[in-house]
């Protein structure tokens, strides 16, 4: 990096600010700071020729050392030219201070103005592009032609509506057609994929789809479903990766992998039809479930808010309707309601986004709503999402949660360490010191690809252990601190649970059902599910100040039902505490297990964002006009319910 050049990141800001605070004074010339564009024009200024420059103030002249060097490009130049000439990784890194914005000629519609101006039906096509999915399909299939209009459009209008109803079919009805492809979510991207090879018409094909339900309501699940038994009828096999209880029991062939995870698991438990599953499942977790030998109980009793509740005022961003919510503190709720309902707007865009700037200063500008009243009773907001814990196989979850700080102080107790004078920094793989350096303490050597991620290849001369032999050479009851990573949470606890720091936090990821992962374990490896179970277990360990809001969305993705259990066993205890947890979600097991529930919709798209019901899941469940409603009177009660409500659409479905 050039000489003077501000940096990325927080050390730019840094350098930055002071000369914002002062920029009335000699940091820029006269010229530049009597221009009312001032701030714009010092975003883009070029600096100076030389290293100093003069000006005058009452007759004096002195001369002032340009604090940038001399040429400086700029702020806003120079990041641009980083974005655009840096890796993939620098792109990243730099992404937080990009932000997309309408173009102001086109106003984001993206054609010119004579293109904007041709109508079909009186609309243009830019206003058919923004139309959703669900009411692009009604405009289309009552669209009237005449003769001489159909007989050039007829099947051009036919394919359309063909795909708008494949697209409607699999659940995607509430997004616009021209939604961004980067702001879908993973379930979204894979059932639109879906729809596209279902136009295809193709048979003998083998579909793979990893876990199609993710953000679907019961309801949508239903149309995806028979989307899938659609396509197994034209002659294709479809392989489907899930943990959905409806989907497991509306297969022809199932096959169960366990017992556990991990370590514990790769092996076939069973394999057959659903039915043997029930009766007898050899040992399967899913099977239990399933029989309703093991099940998530309900609560017998729903907590009462004491600690008063936070009410959302005027909530309009997207398709909320002006609508007043009521989040009560120091409960489970759950944020309920079909696809596209509007739960993410108002949790993540609005309540999580004006949490933050008023606690923490964020920079996000939270959706359009009138005020929030309660905020005083919240002292911290914590969003605890699937992301990755980290992006490069340097993170993992023993430095996430901070137990490698104690792991490491460990090893620099040893009598070996002591005598070699090894401070705990050299058994840090960020640093130089202990680390191998041809690795840089990576264990792996990445292999830049262009246009596609990285490979990586492991270390030929540490093989992958990350540590040069000298440090290597310094063992706590025979293992070296390579090997201590290499060990799962479960193997590590009895070789560590003489040290309370180390051996509590191995507790807490005992507890969240991490105890197969191994401490070292690569975060790039790591699933969503598990990321998010880690950032639990930090939360966890932790001294709580029992004022904490922890919001969710969607934590079920990708777990099992004996997953489900633990994780509710988690919330539960934040609860306990004091805390407040608020949960976007459409498993039906998370639901039944809130004390508070909002149901938003009816529908998803323009026909959601309002109050369908609220209260506790009893309450919602006699609500009418509510779906989730209709699902949860079926589970609520015994297990025997939920196998008797998902009976009519497996004989529906399954093939003889």
């Amino acid at each position: 990096m050039g000489k003077g050049r501000p940096q990325a990141g927080p050390r730019g800001t840094r350098l930055v600010e002071p000369e914002l605070r002062h920029r009335s004074g000699p940091a820029f010339p006269a010229s530049v700071e009597k221009d009312p564009r001032h701030p714009v024009l010092w975003r883009h200024w070029r600096g100076t020729t030389g290293d100093a420059y003069s000006t005058r103030k009452k007759t004096k002249s002195r001369e002032v050392r340009d604090p940038f060097g001399s040429g400086f490009e700029g702020l806003v130049p120079n990041l641009r030219r980083r974005y655009e000439e840096g890796t993939w990784l620098d792109q990243e890194n730099l992404e937080p201070y990009r932000a997309l914005r309408p173009c102001p000629t086109c106003s984001g519609e993206r054609l010119k103005a004579q293109s904007r101006a041709v109508r079909v039906k009186g609309r243009t096509i830019s206003e058919y592009v923004g139309l959703p999915i669900s009411e692009a399909v009604r405009v289309f299939d009552t669209l009237e032609l005449s003769d001489r209009e159909g007989l050039i459009a007829s099947r051009i209008l036919r394919e359309i509506r063909d795909r708008l109803h494949f697209l409607n079919d699999v659940g995607v009805g509430y997004l616009a057609l021209g939604r961004s492809a980067a702001t879908l979510s993973g379930g979204e991207g894979q059932r639109i994929r879906l729809a596209t090879q279902i136009g295809s018409n193709l048979t003998g094909v083998l579909y793979v789809l990893d876990e199609p339900s993710i953000g679907l309501h019961q309801r949508d699940n239903r149309a995806l479903l028979s989307t899938l038994a659609r396509l197994r009828d034209l002659g294709n096999t479809v392989v489907v990766v899930e943990h959905d209880e409806e989907t497991i029991r509306t297969a022809d062939y199932v096959i169960d992998l366990g017992l556990g995870a991990g370590e514990h698991g790769g092996r076939v438990i069973f394999q057959g039809t659903p039915a043997e599953l029930v009766k007898d499942g050899h040992g399967s977790l899913t099977g239990a479930y399933l029989r309703g030998e093991r099940t998530i109980l309900t609560p017998p009793s729903r907590r009462s808010a004491t600690r008063g509740q936070l009410v959302i005022k005027g909530a309009r961003e997207n398709n909320l309707k002006d609508i007043d919510v009521t989040l009560p503190l120091g409960v489970l709720t759950t944020v309920t309601g079909v696809s596209g309902s509007g739960k993410s707007t108002l949790i993540n865009d609005i309540l999580y986004k004006a949490l933050a700037r008023l606690l923490y200063r964020a920079a996000d500008e939270p959706g359009a709503h009138t005020s929030i009243d309660g905020m005083e009773l919240v002292d911290k907001v914590i969003q605890i999402d699937q992301s990755p814990i980290g992006r490069t196989p340097r993170s993992n979850p023993s430095t996430y949660t901070g137990l490698f700080t104690f792991i490491r102080e460990l090893f620099a107790m040893m009598p070996d360490a002591k005598a070699r004078g090894f401070r705990p920094g050299r058994f840090s793989f960020n640093v130089k010191g202990g680390r191998c350096e041809a690795c840089q303490g990576d264990g792996v050597i990445a292999i830049e690809m262009h246009f596609l991620p990285n490979v990586y290849v492991t270390c030929e001369q540490c093989k992958g252990r990350r540590y040069n032999r000298e440090t290597l050479e310094i063992r706590y009851r025979g293992k070296s601190i390579a090997d201590v990573l290499d060990l799962t949470v479960d193997q590590a606890l009895p070789l560590l649970e003489n040290f309370p720091p180390i051996a509590n936090k191995l507790r807490t990821l005992q507890d969240v059902g991490l105890g197969y992962i191994e401490l070292g374990q690569s975060a790039t490896t790591l699933s969503g599910g598990e990321a998010q179970r880690v950032k639990l277990a930090k939360e966890l360990s932790r001294r709580g100040t029992g004022r904490t809001l922890y919001i969710l969305d969607e934590p079920t993705t990708g777990l099992h039902f004996e997953d489900t259990h633990k994780l509710l066993d988690v919330l539960n205890k934040l609860v306990d505490q004091g805390n407040t947890v608020v949960i976007i979600e459409h498993n039906l097991d998370v639901i039944k297990s809130a004390d508070y529930v909002i149901d938003l919709g009816p529908e998803g798209g323009e026909g959601g964002g309002r109050i369908v019901a609220t209260g506790t899941p009893e309450d919602v469940a006699t609500s009418r006009e509510s779906f989730t409603g209709h699902f949860l009177a079926d589970i609520l009660g015994a297990p025997a319910a939920r196998a008797a409500s998902a009976t009519p659409v497996v004989r529906s479905l399954r093939r003889a």
